[in-house]
C-alpha cells in the first residue's frame, strides 16, 4: 500500500519522546475506511490464517493486549495496521517498498499459487495484512520486534517488499524485506529523524555489526553470502550501500516516491542545503537523499503532522497554488492525498508513568484537511466515535465525517481552507490542553483500577471534543461548497 513513513529519535524530538509516524493510503481507486480498536488477548487467534496468502501460522499462547487500527469492512484481511501493546511496545506496518530485479530474481517473492491443473495449493508468504497480529501481541522492546519479525520472514517469506517500524521508550527501529525471504535493520540514533516514501531507504549498513555485536544493525545470518553470491554491492568502495544494492531508481519513483523525501528534509531542515536554487544539492529527483538527518530544531507533534499532511507548500508544485507556473503544479506526488485513510503519530513520553507515558494519536482521511487526536494508548477500550466505522456513510463516526469534511473543503478549497486551519488548530491545542489534565490527575492517583478509569474517561472526553468540533466544520464547509453551487442566483426570491 502507498505510505509514507516519518521516525523521530529521543534526542531529536521536542520532549525526549520516541516518535514513529506512519500515513496508511488506499491503493488508487480505492478507498479504506479504518477503526482504532483495542485487541484483547482472548481475541487473538492461536492460528494465524492470512486471506490474501492463505500461510498459515501457529502463534504463541501468550498474546498480550494491543491497540490496532484494522480494516473496517471484512474481507481482505485484517490489517491492523499501526498499534501499542500493553509492554508499552509500538509497530508501524507497513512502508511498502521498492525493489529491483537482481534481487528479486535472487529471493523470489513468496506469493500465494492457488490450486489447479492437478496441483496443490502453495501458500503465500506474510505481508502488510498480517504483520502486526502476528508479531505486535509478542515483543516486548523494539529490538525484540525485529527479531521476531526477521524470525517470520526466514521462515515464510513474503510476498511483498515491506519497511516496518519498532519502537519502544529508549529506541526506534526500522527493518526492511529483502527478496522473498531476508531482511536487514537499523536502529534509528537518537538525535535524527528518519523519512520514508515508498521506496528501500537504508543509505548505509555495517554488516560486521549486523552479523556480530548487533548494536546498531541487523539482518538474516545469510546476508553475506546472499550480497557476494549474487553480486548485489555495487559501491566501488565495498561500503556497502542498501538503497543501491536492494532499492530502484526508476523514473516512477522520481515523481512518486524522492520528491516527498525531498519535501519532509526541506521541512525539517530548511537551512542545511540550498534547496530551491539553480546550485541546489539535492532536487526532488535526487537519488541521494539521506535516509536520516539531524533537524535545525527539535521535533514536535505538530511538526509530523505538518510535514504527513504536506502537498508541496511553498513550491511549484503544490496543486493548490494560487501563483506560479501553474503546468508545474501537481507534478509530484503529494504526502497528504485523497486516499489517505489514517494517520498515526506514536510518542513515548519519558517524562510519564509508565502506564500513562504513551500517548497514540490518531487521524482519518485525507491528511491535508484532517485532525490529529491524542489518545492514551494504555487502555482497554477505545471510544465509539473512532472505533464503530462501517462501510456505511454516517456521521456518527470520525472516519466518514474526516472523509466528507476533506471532500467537500478540497472542493471549496479558497472558502474553505480557513476552516480548516482553525478546526485543525483548536483541535490539537485543546487535546493538548485535555492530556495535560489528565496527565495531572493520574499523577495523584495510584490505584491502578481507577488509573485505567481516568484514561478512559480521558480519551471520551477528548472524542466528545473532537466530535463536537468536526460536526461544527463539516458544517461550515457544507456552506461554502453549497455557496458554490453552478445553480446559485445572488438575487433573493423575497
Amino acid at each position: 500500500m502507498p505510505c509514507t513513513t516519518l521516525l523521530v529519535g529521543k534526542k531529536a524530538s521536542y520532549d525526549g519522546s520516541t516518535m514513529i509516524a506512519r500515513n496508511d493510503d488506499s491503493g488508487s481507486g480505492r478507498f479504506t475506511p479504518k477503526k482504532f480498536v483495542v485487541v484483547h488477548p482472548e481475541e487473538q487467534p492461536r492460528i494465524y490464517k492470512s486471506v490474501i496468502s492463505h500461510v498459515e501460522i501457529m502463534l504463541p499462547e501468550d498474546p498480550m493486549r494491543y491497540t490496532a487500527m484494522p480494516n473496517a469492512v471484512e474481507g481482505e484481511g485484517i490489517w491492523a495496521a499501526s498499534g501499542v501493546n500493553e509492554a508499552h511496545v509500538a509497530m508501524t506496518a507497513t512502508e511498502t517498498l521498492t525493489s529491483n530485479p537482481r534481487v528479486l530474481g535472487a529471493d523470489p517473492l513468496q506469493v500465494y499459487q492457488p490450486a489447479e491443473d492437478g496441483r496443490e495449493e502453495i501458500p503465500g508468504g506474510i505481508g502488510e495484512e498480517d504483520i502486526v497480529c502476528i508479531v505486535l501481541p509478542y515483543i516486548h522492546s523494539a529490538r525484540e520486534g525485529v527479531q521476531r519479525l526477521g524470525s517470520l520472514l526466514e521462515q515464510y517469506g513474503t510476498y511483498e517488499m515491506n519497511g516496518i517500524a519498532f519502537q519502544d521508550q529508549d529506541e526506534i527501529w526500522w527493518l526492511e524485506t529483502i527478496g522473498g525471504h531476508h531482511w536487514i535493520a537499523r536502529r534509528v540514533p537518537d538525535e535524527v529523524y528518519v523519512v520514508m516514501p515508498n521506496q528501500l531507504g537504508l543509505d548505509q549498513f555495517d554488516l560486521e555489526d549486523a552479523l556480530g555485536s548487533e548494536k546498531e544493525y541487523m539482518c538474516s545470518p545469510d546476508m553475506r553470502e546472499f550480497i557476494e553470491e549474487n553480486h548485489l554491492d555495487l559501491s566501488q568502495d565495498r561500503r556497502l550501500n542498501p538503497r543501491d544494492a536492494f532499492g530502484s531508481h526508476d523514473d516512477a519513483d522520481h515523481v512518486y516516491n524522492t520528491p516527498r523525501a525531498w519535501y519532509m528534509l526541506r521541512c525539517l531542515n530548511p537551512h542545511a542545503v540550498d534547496w530551491d536554487g539553480g546550485d541546489r544539492r539535492y532536487s526532488p529527483v535526487s537519488d541521494e537523499l539521506p535516509w536520516c538527518m539531524v533537524p535545525e530544531k527539535k521535533v514536535t507533534v505538530e511538526d509530523v503532522k505538518y510535514v504527513l499532511s504536506s502537498h508541496f507548500q511553498g513550491t511549484p508544485y503544490d496543486p493548490y497554488g494560487a501563483y506560479g507556473d501553474k503546468s508545474r503544479q501537481g507534478a509530484y506526488r503529494s504526502i497528504g492525498i485523497n486516499r489517505n485513510d489514517f494517520l498515526s503519530v506514536i510518542q513515548m513520553r519519558p517524562d510519564q508513568s509508565e502506564d500513562c507515558r504513551t500517548i497514540e494519536w490518531v487521524a482519518y482521511a485525507s491528511n491535508a484537511f484532517n485532525v490529529l487526536v491524542p489518545f492514551y494508548a494504555d487502555v482497554e477500550t477505545t471510544p465509539e466515535y473512532f472505533s464503530n466505522t462501517t462501510g456505511t456513510v454516517s456521521t456518527d463516526n470520525f472516519y466518514w465525517t474526516s472523509r466528507m469534511i476533506a471532500a467537500m473543503a478540497d472542493a471549496s478549497y479558497k472558502g474553505s481552507v480557513f476552516h480548516i486551519e482553525r478546526y485543525q488548530e483548536r483541535v490539537m491545542s485543546k487535546g493538548h490542553e485535555l492530556i495535560h489534565r489528565y496527565d495531572a490527575l493520574l499523577a495523584r492517583e495510584t490505584d491502578p483500577q481507577k488509573r485505567m478509569a481516568l484514561k478512559t474517561e480521558a480519551n471520551q472526553e477528548i472524542a466528545k471534543m473532537v466530535k463536537k468540533a468536526s460536526l461544527d466544520t463539516l458544517d461550515k464547509v457544507l456552506f461554502e461548497l453549497s455557496s458554490q453551487m453552478k445553480n446559485a442566483y445572488a438575487r433573493s426570491d423575497a
